[in-house]
Order: C-alpha cells, then sequence, then structure tokens
C-alpha cells in the first residue's frame, strides 16, 4: 500500500467513525429533545478537534509503527517512505476533491435552503457538518477505488 493510500485509508476510517458518531449524537440530542444552542455547538467543536485529532494521530501511528517495526527487525534507523507524488496521485487526488467539493457544495445548497424554509439555524449548519464529512468519506472511497483500478 503506498503512502497517499494509507493516508487516504486514515482519512476514510476517522471521517466514517466521526460521521457515525455526529450522527448518533444529533439523533440523541432530537430524542431527547436537547437539541439546542449550547449542546449542539459543544457537538460542533468535538467533531472539529476530532476530525483533526484523530486523522493526524491515525497517520503518525500508519506511518510510525511500521518503520518502528522495520527498525527493530533490520536495525535500520532511516525509513524509506515513499511519499513521492506523481502525475497519476495528482489526477487521483484531483478527482477525489472534485467530488469531496461537489457534494459539499450541494448539501450546502440542501442546508441553505432548509434555512431559508424556515428551519433554525442549528439544523441549517448541522446538515452542513454532515455534508462535509460525507462528502469528505466519498472522496476518500473515490481516490482509495481510483487507486486500486490502476
Amino acid at each position: 500500500m503506498t503512502f497517499q493510500q494509507k493516508n487516504n485509508t486514515v482519512s476514510l476510517a476517522s471521517f466514517s467513525l466521526l460521521l457515525i458518531f455526529f450522527l448518533l449524537r444529533i439523533a440523541q440530542l432530537v430524542r431527547n429533545q436537547n437539541f439546542n444552542e449550547p449542546t449542539v455547538v459543544r457537538l460542533w467543536i468535538i467533531v472539529a478537534v476530532l476530525a483533526v485529532v484523530v486523522t493526524v494521530v491515525g497517520i503518525m501511528l500508519t506511518h510510525g509503527i511500521p518503520a518502528a517495526v522495520k527498525f527493530a527487525r533490520t536495525g535500520d534507523p532511516e525509513p524509506e517512505i515513499d511519499d513521492l507524488v506523481d502525475e497519476r496521485d495528482q489526477r487521483i487526488d484531483l478527482e477525489g476533491f472534485k467530488l469531496t467539493y461537489r457534494i459539499t457544495s450541494i448539501g450546502t445548497f440542501v442546508a441553505m435552503l432548509t434555512f431559508a424554509l424556515g428551519q433554525p439555524p442549528l439544523v441549517m449548519f448541522s446538515l452542513l457538518i454532515f455534508f462535509g464529512l460525507a462528502g469528505q468519506i466519498a472522496g476518500d472511497v473515490l481516490r482509495l477505488r481510483r487507486y486500486q483500478q490502476e
């Protein structure tokens, strides 16, 4: 598995878990009739912080653990990390970015439409976060599929 594939796999796993957490928490807030500003804003902050922390830590562990295992086996202090990006990697990344952008843009339209139709701003911003996470997941899935096809 290449450097980019590992990064995309970590991103896919972390954003999928975040989306599940976000949806379950939103459902719990709605069911308990606690869908109000302080609890929802706290949820948004938690999701934003976790998105960064989980992805960074996951990428570090994904590349660090194999390097540590290789060092333990061979004693070679300089692990080889193939992080070169060629045209194929750039094209695959661009395709994933385009899909992410499309889904996020459509989600922004839907969120603004709900606000224009009288829903509270909390619903609009929650939809923005949902479509942002869903767009990132779809982009990562597309990238991984393209790497497997080529």
